[in-house]
């Protein structure tokens, strides 16, 4: 497993970062993290649909704390800002990340815009490319499998939330290269991964006291997951159903995997992977909740042998603005900036 980068020393300099997009469910939720966070400064924000309005005014709670000016995208060229987070949406952030590469500045997408290398795949999922030949470059911001690569990186891709949840749960095994088809991703989703525009299936009458499957015949993070496993070695393509569950914030999702093994093959493979890792928790036989990793950067990891069936089920639970989104952004900016991980993602869960 490769070694996690020492701190960055003594200097007491703090780097100015802007985030582009500050206003949805990832924008703000990276705004409450970087700014407790002691090594940056937040010194640009950009966001359309308040442009000109303060941070504070479209969110109360950060009165005091975060009171920039909201700006237009292009906004970072005029600051300060050496590092700019992209929470644009998927298909408006590649331009923007173009330019900040193209300006000497490195970049962390919060979009699905540079997770996918092949740009036939993306077009297929979210249309044509607007910066297709940086694809190869961007680093998957995955810390626990890509870290070593992170540390250089000029543009990182931070994942999905659930190909977050489902490979974190599977790459040990993918590894090991024990997989057999078919690999069944069953993930639940709080209603913010859906983004903060208006939508008539995300009203609360339609959500509340209800649990609902969708994109069953195709789901975009679907390609994500299965590039991700065969970078991992497996040979074996999973089927991923994604449910939306009546909370705000949290994924879970179950795997059923059917390999050769045994039960403390299992545990062998987890601990392996993970033991030295910040942010997992590892639950063994005792399947993890949603509650004990919301606000936190934390992935809670679960598995049980059905030897009958020789079956593994690995259960894995995420906040997905956290460990989903921003939160993974910070983690791969601490490694950027040669910090320990945990800087400014020690808070434990907001129970309850």
């Amino acid at each position: 497993m490769e070694a996690r980068p020492q701190s960055a020393g003594t200097s007491s300099r703090r780097v100015p970062v802007a985030v582009l997009g500050a206003t949805g469910y990832a924008g703000v939720e990276l705004l409450r993290l970087l700014a407790r966070h002691p090594a940056v400064e937040i010194v640009c924000l950009s966001s359309e649909q308040y442009r000109e309005r303060r941070a504070s005014e479209v969110y109360p709670f950060l009165a005091g704390i975060v009171d920039l000016p909201l700006a237009a995208p292009d906004a970072w060229r005029q600051s300060a800002a050496e590092i700019v987070f992209s929470a644009l949406p998927h298909g408006a952030s590649a331009s923007h990340v173009r330019d900040v590469v193209a300006d000497g500045r490195r970049a962390l997408d919060i979009s699905a815009d540079f997770r996918l290398r092949d740009p036939a795949v993306y077009a297929r999922w979210y249309g044509p490319h607007a910066a297709p030949e940086l694809l190869a470059e961007a680093v998957y911001g995955l810390p626990e499998i890509y870290r070593d690569a992170l540390r250089a990186a000029r543009l990182v891709a931070v994942p999905g939330c659930f190909p977050t949840g489902a490979l974190l749960g599977l790459v040990p095994l993918a590894r090991a290269r024990l997989m057999r088809e078919p690999v069944v991703v069953d993930a639940k989703s709080g209603t913010t991964g859906a983004g903060r525009s208006l939508k008539v299936d995300q009203l609360f009458a339609e959500v509340n006291e209800n649990c609902r499957p969708y994109a069953i015949g195709g789901h975009r993070h679907q390609p994500e997951i299965d590039q991700e496993l065969r970078r991992a070695g497996a040979g074996a393509s999973c089927l991923f159903v994604p449910h939306l569950l009546p909370v705000s914030r949290g994924i879970i999702s179950t795997m059923y995997v059917p390999m050769e093994g045994s039960a403390s093959r299992l545990e062998q493979l987890f601990v392996g992977a993970y033991a030295d890792e910040p942010f997992i928790v590892l639950r063994g036989a005792e399947p993890p909740e949603l509650r004990e990793v919301r606000g936190t950067n934390r992935c809670a990891i679960g598995w049980h042998w059905d030897g009958a069936t020789e079956r593994a089920v690995v259960v894995t639970a995420i906040d997905n603005l956290g460990k989903g989104a921003a939160g993974q952004a910070v983690q791969c900016l601490n490694v950027l900036l040669g910090l320990p991980e945990t800087t400014g993602l020690e808070a434990p869960a907001l129970v309850p």
